[in-house]
């Protein structure tokens, strides 16, 4: 067995003076390996200074009884700061909350406060950012916030607290270093790979900058592929109805000695990705023969996938990937004003941000949150996870200026556009659900009540929380046709649409979970249009329906009625409706890893598979675009549950009416969800680290079904089939959710008969 030897060099890099460049012992890269390349600037232009430094780093990396965290103290009596710094600081690398450190510096107000909660979700394009704009006060051409698009824009939670009177306060949390390291690995991955496949170097650079899930795009710090000889007349054919897009102050715009600087250096990218790519198929040409001798679509991608599995042993790539997180590092320190929060590698934590003057404030903020071309090369939005602000962000209409409105607008990334994209809900929409008061579901009023729509509307149903639904139609002012003349058609075109749907959902969910969405979207349905016009160009029946929302929005805040009533259930029926859960679960996905048929359900290409593993390996996440397995599992789970809830054998005390009785199951469906979303994160995620491990791990030849096989193991252990007949494992499984379905009905004073308690 050899014995990796690691040494240190110094090195100039884009930090002025020398910088030191190794590989850490102790360090794990994108693909869970020992040995990430780490580049640290050593605070110094002198030769000899350097060279001292690195051999003291050198002396550490040579012994490996200097590689624990326990021994900084000692190392620092011995070696200078710098060089403890360098080895010392991201050896033990924990998940930051994100979501708590912002709660820490800038708390979200509760009911108690007199604050309404209000979520905000809806399929990408629907209009959800361009209404909070609307619902804050934010002009679409000076503000520019939230920013919007008619692709997918919002990839962050935002979190607005809306007040009576200044300062305005920020607090944005950042992706940590690890992700963002595997983000851009796998930007260059697809750019190396789009050089086997042909491409330009304009479609190289393509391919760098925008990741393939669209979350991560490295042309808004990085700077766009500018090209020669721009279409102006082709442009001019596509501007927006409203007119050219806004133009920025020159205060706010990218300096054109900035974009030149910007572009020479992504070319220079591109060049090095054409060498490190072809350095590589050549090496792979040699045992494997060449991607282009390939007979076969299948062969081409077998080769395709062995290519970028050698990329990572490639010297030069790794160079590159140093040098992109050095470039992206560099856009935070132009950053003047407020206060960093760091890691000890020096990695941003948080910004924290105060200022009275709102134009001032936006000016700061939409560095971490803008998308306008004009800034790219500047903009630090592909890495924030979360923006929370406070401020009096107040609509500008006088018709809606009404009150001291309290409210706390949450908004996150779309749910996508087609039903391939809606298996399943997202566990980052799903775990907001118990804290909001409102869900507004945003949708497009032209095509209502689609795939993503609709699986909301189970998931919010069946998780007890249906009572908070409501549902805005944006676009009304473009539903047309010959016979949609008036007002009242379009509306009731639009309002048989959900009726359409829950009807196909009834049986599915139970009449009572239905009838439930029903009714609230029968009460509370808004229909909006023009919402990208400014506030004082929206018609005043737009206005209207804008100020009876706010009105029941800030209603939102209030308590629900207390609930005497509880319900007593029968546990021989819960077995005979969790059987179809997991078996429900399983099968799309043996579709999705090709190991057998399953109708509806297409195979995934293993690049897609294989983020999946790298991302729950890694311990970033437990989904990767529509691939879901803890939302799915939670789904199925939770449906089946929902579903026995909706027939209890009898109750404690008779509700005092049907209002009582959907209220008191409904606090027991809201714990039971709690439950099996904690039950499908630690079956499918944390029980199996090594699995997910050796998942990602598997390369070569064969490694697709490597990965499916040994993922089909980590879902049949998390989720075994339940049957008359169980094995002790599966009846551990079932008794788990049992288990949770008891505890919940029992916390809300009923009672489950047929189960004896240990």
């Amino acid at each position: 067995m050899t014995t990796t030897i690691y040494t240190a060099s110094k090195t100039r890099s884009n930090r002025p003076g020398w910088s030191v460049t190794f590989n850490h012992p102790r360090r794990t890269d994108a693909r869970g390996k020992f040995g990430l390349k780490v580049r640290r600037g050593l605070g110094t232009a002198d030769d000899a200074r350097a060279d001292q430094l690195v051999g003291q780093l050198n002396e550490i990396l040579s012994d490996p009884s200097w590689w624990s965290l326990d021994r900084r103290a000692e190392a620092s009596q011995r070696f200078d700061a710098i060089v403890v710094s360098a080895f010392f600081d991201g050896i033990e690398v924990g998940k930051i909350k994100s979501k708590e450190r912002r709660e820490e510096m800038l708390p979200l107000p509760t009911p108690d406060d007199g604050y309404a909660r209000v979520m905000l979700v809806g399929p990408t394009g629907a209009g959800k950012t361009t209404l909070l704009r609307q619902l804050i006060g934010s002009d679409h051409t000076q503000d520019r916030f939230p920013s919007t698009s008619t692709a997918k824009t919002t990839t962050a939670d935002i979190e607005i607290i809306t007040t009576a009177t200044g300062p305005f306060k920020s607090v944005i949390t950042f992706m940590n270093e690890h992700e963002v390291r595997g983000a851009v690995d796998e930007c260059l991955e697809e750019a190396c790979a789009s050089v086997i496949r042909g491409q330009d170097e304009e479609g190289i650079a393509d391919a760098l900058l925008e990741h393939p899930e669209q979350r991560f795009r490295l042309s808004y710090p990085l700077g766009t592929w500018q090209q020669e000889s721009p279409n102006h007349e082709m442009d001019s054919l596509f501007e927006y109805e409203e007119g050219p897009a806004v133009t920025l102050p020159d205060d706010e715009v990218v300096a054109a000695a900035d974009l030149t600087k910007n572009n020479e250096r992504l070319r220079e990218y591109v060049v090095r990705i054409r060498e490190i790519a072809t350095a590589v198929q050549e090496q792979i040409a040699l045992r494997s023969g060449d991607y282009h001798d390939m007979d076969s679509a299948t062969r081409r991608e077998a080769w395709i996938e062995e290519f970028t599995d050698v990329l990572y042993e490639n010297r030069g790539f790794t160079d590159i990937s140093v040098d992109i997180m050095e470039s992206i590092e560099e856009r935070f320190g132009l950053i003047a004003e407020g206060d960093f929060e760091r890691e000890a590698t020096g990695w941003p934590i948080l910004w924290y941000y105060e200022e009275r003057d709102r134009t001032a404030f936006l000016r700061q903020v939409r560095w971490f949150t803008g998308n306008h071309s004009q800034q790219f090369g500047r903009l630090l939005t592909p890495l924030v996870d979360g923006i929370r602000v406070s401020g009096p962000f107040q609509p500008t209409a006088t018709k809606l200026q009404d009150g001291d409105r309290r409210l706390v607008l949450l908004d996150g990334e779309g749910l996508g556009h087609s039903a391939r994209e809606a298996t399943s809900i997202s566990t980052k929409v799903t775990d907001r659900f118990q804290e909001a008061d409102m869900i507004l579901l945003i949708d497009n009023a032209q095509s209502p009540m689609q795939a993503a729509p609709l699986e909301l509307l189970r998931s919010v149903g069946t998780g007890g929380h249906g009572h908070k639904l409501g549902v805005v139609f944006t676009h009304f002012d473009q539903v047309r046709g010959d016979n949609l003349r008036s007002y009242t058609q379009k509306v009731n075109h639009i309002h048989a649409s959900i009726g359409n749907a829950l009807s196909g959902m009834r049986d599915a969910l139970g009449a009572p979970v239905t009838e439930i969405l029903e009714r609230q979207l029968d009460n509370r349905n808004f229909y909006l249009g023009g919402l990208n016009r400014p506030t004082e160009s929206i018609p005043l029946p737009i206005l209207d329906q804008m100020h009876k929302l706010l009105v029941e929005m800030q209603e939102a805040a209030k308590p629900p009625e207390p609930v005497t009533a509880a319900p007593i259930y029968n546990a021989l029926r819960l077995e005979l409706a969790l059987r179809d859960a997991t078996d429900g679960f399983k099968s799309p996905w043996w579709g999705r890893l090709g190991l057998s048929y399953h109708e509806g359900t297409k195979k995934q290409h293993w690049a897609r598979v294989k983020a999946l593993c790298r991302r729950i390996a890694n311990l970033w996440d437990n989904e990767y675009d529509n691939l879901r397995p803890v939302a799915d599992l939670i789904r199925e789970l939770q449906e089946s549950a929902s579903h026995w809830l909706n027939e209890p054998a009898g109750w404690t005390r008779a509700p005092a009416d049907d209002d009582e009785g959907r209220a008191a199951i409904d606090q027991i469906r809201q714990e039971v969800l709690g439950g099996i979303r904690a039950l499908a994160e630690r079956r499918l995620i944390q029980s199996h680290p090594g699995d997910w491990q050796a998942a990602y791990g598997f390369r070569g030849t064969g490694s697709s079904r490597q990965r499916a096989d040994r993922m089909a193991h980590i879902y049949e252990a998390a989720a075994p089939s339940i049957s008359s007949v169980m094995d002790p494992t599966t009846q551990a499984f079932l008794d788990e959710v049992v288990e949770i379905v008891r505890t919940a009905v029992e916390n809300a004073d009923g009672s489950v008969e047929g189960i004896s308690k240990a």
